[in-house]
């Protein structure tokens, strides 16, 4: 570790990056704090630009919208009672009480603390996690990595919404998507049509904006226009924080950020369970448990701990297994790769100083994140209220200039676009997004080590089971599933007593 931690500082502290990072936080902030515009939409619209970019700064712009997106959130759901990304819920339970109660500014206080610590923790567990992950790795051949695939495809069970058949329906969708192409065995053509285009495959990026980006536009065009004058003097009181409420913080934000830090490396979990899990945690061992819902300061300081130290761990499994710990990391897979950096041992060999440097800036870009926080939140306050007959041609002009940016032609235009309208249609169906998203992402990587895995042996499906670590992941997949499909059964009997 330590031959390429100085290496690394000096690809790191440069002026690019800091630029680039400032810039991302700044970004990531902004859409952050009004409601309805998410972070993985930020992430999606931005990662053609890193296109352009080498893999430093181009990691550093795209870690800083997603760091900044956890905290982002907390403004609107302090401010106006509605949470800017779906993991400031739980904060938005204190968060606008200790608004109400004439402390909005000391709540934007505890919000962005505890968010830095919480993204600074994180930072420090991928540093000294995940060159360990990666030699548990080197480890892996084809039926291993099989494995891994398939245990990462298990996410799609707790990302289906309240369906886990329509969320199995689209994760297929997802896998037939990312056939299209050469076969990767034998480069035939598959379901190109005739399209030359095509034989390349379709690119991430540009079904991304599809299915993420233009779909949203569709849906606010379905709905009334509305519009909120928010008064951000109320953010001008003196935000002050005792001593007393540092020190009841203190515990709950220790406590959230490792729980944060759990959740983040399992695979499928996110920042919103990460969130009502630490929140829930901290009230049970509250000696103010009664002041819960009511403007409790470790309610704040417990929820956004949590959401922001999944930032870190979500990239352990990515960078060492190719394994995306959630969505938005999953788009930034496709950052790395088109720098020619395959997740695995070999980026922590080969390309060591790189690594240790993005690793590096994680911690970085959170002291940038509470830095422009304290300076700038009057300004992330007032995005709340841009109008949307303003934001909705803004966002739409981003999302073709970005499908354009990614080869430079109009055909990938058009791809977006029939992405956009498959989006839409299939969010009448109620057919969930984010399992396309790890079908496409996870696809190519499961057939080819499946078929290579059976080649070696000759078609025999022993292979799978023929070492230690298959064995481990088949256990871990098995009770993946169990978890989730039991605490779906136990959803179900609940709403099922609620309505007797």
């Amino acid at each position: 570790m330590l031959q390429h931690i100085v290496p690394a500082t000096g690809l790191l502290f440069t002026l690019e990056n800091i630029l680039w990072i400032n810039i991302g936080v700044f970004i990531g902030s902004v859409f952050a704090a009004i409601p309805g515009l998410s972070v993985i939409l930020c992430v999606i619209l931005f990662l053609p630009v890193t296109y352009s970019m080498t893999a430093i700064p181009g990691m550093m712009f795209l870690l800083g919208i997603y760091c900044a997106g956890g905290y982002g959130g907390s403004v609107s759901a302090i401010l106006i009672n509605t949470p800017g990304t779906p993991h400031a819920a739980a904060t938005m339970l204190d968060g606008h009480p200790l608004s109400e109660q004439g402390r909005t500014k000391a709540a934007l206080k505890i919000a962005l603390y505890a968010s830095t610590f919480g993204g600074v923790f994180s930072a420090l567990m991928l540093l000294f996690l995940g060159p360990q992950v990666a030699k548990i790795a080197a480890q892996l051949g084809t039926a291993e990595y099989f494995m891994v695939c398939v245990f990462g495809l298990t996410i799609i069970a707790g990302v289906s919404g309240k369906s886990m058949i329509k969320g199995l329906i689209a994760a297929c969708l997802g896998l037939l998507i990312s056939c299209v192409g050469s076969d990767p065995m034998t480069s035939y053509d598959r379901f190109t049509f005739g399209i030359s285009r095509l034989y390349l495959g379709l690119d991430l990026a540009i079904c991304l904006i599809g299915l993420f980006a233009l779909v949203e536009i569709m849906a606010k065009a379905e709905k009334p226009l509305d519009r909120l004058n928010l008064d951000t003097t109320q953010i001008k009181d003196d935000g002050v924080i005792t001593k007393a409420e540092y020190k009841r913080m203190a515990r709950p934000v220790l406590l959230s950020s490792i729980i944060g830090v759990m959740v983040g490396i399992i695979p499928g979990t996110g920042a919103s369970e990460a969130s009502w899990f630490s929140y829930n945690t901290a009230k049970n061992m509250s000696k103010h448990p009664e002041e819960f819902g009511h403007g409790s300061v470790e309610g704040i300081a417990a929820a956004e701990s949590a959401n922001n130290a999944v930032t870190g761990a979500t990239l352990i499994p990515l960078l060492t297994l190719g394994i995306p710990g959630d969505g938005t990391v999953a788009i930034m897979l496709s950052a790395l790769m088109i720098n020619g950096l395959n997740p695995g041992l070999s980026l922590f060999t080969t390309q060591g100083d790189i690594m240790y440097a993005i690793m590096l800036g994680l911690i970085l870009v959170n002291l940038f994140m509470c830095l422009q926080g304290k300076f700038l939140t009057s300004l992330f306050a007032k995005v709340v209220s841009i109008p949307q007959e303003i934001l909705t041609p803004i966002i739409v002009i981003f999302c073709f200039a970005g499908a354009y940016s990614v080869n430079g032609n109009y055909f990938d235009v058009g791809v977006a676009l029939v992405f956009g309208i498959l989006a839409w249609f299939l969010r009448k169906l109620e057919l969930p997004p984010v399992p396309i998203l790890l079908g496409l992402v996870l696809g190519s990587m499961t057939e080819t080590n499946f078929r290579r895995a059976l080649l070696i042996s000759d078609g025999s499906p022993r292979i799978f089971f023929s070492s230690v670590y298959c064995i481990i992941f088949l256990v871990l997949i098995v009770s993946a599933v169990g978890t989730i499909v039991r605490g779906r059964m136990k959803e179900k009997k609940a709403a099922a007593q609620k309505e007797d």
